[in-house]
């Protein structure tokens, strides 16, 4: 009765999570476009099924994803071997980074449109060689003590300083790219190994040293990607079609995951299984030929690993059925109305309300909320991330109908996270770097990228190649302002309450 009445309380709190986007969907679909969409039971059944996945997805967590990796995290504690600890964490990044749909897309386009000059097979162990190498420098970082700002602005330095040598066709593509690497599977999984070796290791505090592991995540891939465009140019006058196509065939990846059909509900179940097996091949062969230790509550955790699969499967497919085909239909026919304020408060709106609903925050909001003894509250962390991604998507939104380069604003946003992070507490700063990765997942990335190539197409002047992206960027970056602002806020309320 016990796992039944958890799994409830799980069940009403995905509700409450998904009632926001229901919300704005509904009124922009009644009130502004009116008229009631088509299939609308299909559609209620698929928002159903969306918070069946989301909870059965959470309990998995709790069960699987998060013991595995606290408790590879403490066994290499205790083994006292970085190389080994390093390698582990290479891995993680880089399994799951080299089978990314979005990335293989991309990659093969590469090959294709450049005659074979650029291997795509080379191409997709270069990014993910990036994310693993992240990873592991965050697990490195995390083991010398090192404060995580001074790495994470130097990085922010590197992407800002090659934007000025990257062409322009390239740059929303990179920075978008930052914010969809880590995969929802990938990300609980990461924070349980960053706060479990914080938790192990003396002189370390698992809230300010734990996290961090996936702001790296999220940002080397801006550096390669630009770097990537740098070299382009070499191709005698291909540089501008080679980044375009390579802008349609990551766009088309995006959109594409969102179209709902028969055969693609089972290619679904096989891209999560996909998703899981390189991380459970990892986990084993550290635990079983590295540790050489079985791994505890082995029954409990392969439980968490199956719930964990079918509640990303269903929440994928109820996503499919119910929110992305009307959210979609509703992007594109607000960017053709003309009228500019509907369209900056259904990007303010649609940010919120499906930041709210993602997975990987959820997962990370309650780790911190663990970790901090209740310091740092889940519900109101994930508040302020929604609020920056919402605040985010509006302004991308503002920067394409004006016509804006992204790279002033992107470098604007940065200068703000860098000056923020030096009045904000210690123990917010590496969970607000998190949060600008985690907010761009499973939910929120076709939505945005439907919005941003909606409003290219339809006003005049923007090159959707061009123009479209950015909004992916915007909604990484300000979460990391909002929620130091909100770490600020707290100590200044728990000050002035002694």
């Amino acid at each position: 009765m016990g796992a039944v009445s958890v799994f409830i309380k799980d069940l009403k709190d995905s509700f409450r999570d998904l009632a926001p986007i229901v919300g704005v969907i509904a009124f922009f679909q009644i009130f502004v476009i009116g008229e009631v969409p088509e299939d609308f039971a299909i559609i209620s059944l698929g928002l159903i099924v969306v918070a069946l996945g989301l909870a059965l997805f959470i309990r998995g967590l709790e069960l699987g994803i998060f013991p595995a990796g606290e408790n590879l995290a403490v066994e290499f504690a205790k083994k006292g071997s970085l190389f080994w600890l390093l390698f582990f964490a290479f891995l993680i990044g880089f399994s799951t980074t080299v089978a990314e749909p979005a990335l293989i897309a991309v990659a093969n386009k590469a090959e294709t449109i450049s005659h074979g000059r650029i291997d795509a097979f080379f191409l997709r162990l270069t990014v993910a060689f990036s994310v693993g190498f992240a990873i592991a420098l965050g697990v490195l970082r995390i083991v010398l003590g090192h404060p995580i700002h001074y790495y994470i602005i130097l990085g922010y330095v590197i992407v800002v300083a090659i934007t000025f040598f990257a062409p322009k066709e390239i740059v929303g593509l990179a920075y978008d790219s930052g914010g969809v690497t880590t995969s929802t599977v990938t990300v609980p999984l990461v924070a349980a190994l960053g706060i479990g070796l914080a938790s192990s290791i003396k002189g370390r505090n698992p809230v300010i040293d734990g996290f961090g592991l996936i702001a790296f995540a999220s940002l080397t891939p801006m550096i390669f990607v630009q770097i990537y465009g740098i070299a382009a140019q070499f191709f005698q006058g291909e540089t501008v079609e080679i980044a375009k196509d390579l802008a349609v065939a990551a766009k088309e990846e995006i959109i594409s995951e969102s179209r709902f059909e028969l055969k693609k509900i089972f290619l679904d179940l096989v891209a999560v299984i996909k998703d899981v097996l390189p991380i459970l091949a990892v986990i084993a062969f550290f635990q079983y030929g590295v540790i050489k230790k079985p791994l505890p509550h082995i029954k409990r955790v392969l439980l968490g690993v199956f719930l964990v699969i079918l509640g990303l499967y269903a929440f994928i497919v109820g996503l499919e059925t119910g929110l992305f085909p009307i959210g979609e239909t509703l992007a594109f026919q607000l960017t053709s109305t003309g009228s500019l304020w509907l369209i900056y408060l259904f990007a303010f709106l649609i940010g919120f309300s499906t930041t709210m609903a993602e997975p990987a925050l959820l997962a990370v909001a309650i780790k911190a909320q663990e970790v901090s003894s209740g310091r740092i509250n889940s519900l109101l962390l994930r508040f302020f991330v929604a609020m920056g991604v919402a605040i985010g998507i509006a302004l991308g939104a503002y920067r394409i109908v004006t016509g804006g380069e992204l790279h002033y604003y992107i470098i604007v946003g940065y200068v703000a996270v860098i000056f923020i992070t030096y009045f904000a507490p210690k123990y917010i700063v590496p969970i607000a770097y998190d949060s600008g990765g985690v907010t761009t997942s499973t939910v929120t990335v076709p939505l945005v990228a439907a919005l941003g190539l909606g409003l290219a197409q339809n006003i005049e002047g923007r090159d959707p190649l061009i123009d479209g992206f950015g909004l992916i960027a915007f909604a990484s970056l300000f979460p990391m302002i909002t929620v130091m602002l909100y770490g600020i806020y707290a100590e200044i309320r728990r000050k002035d309450g002694k």
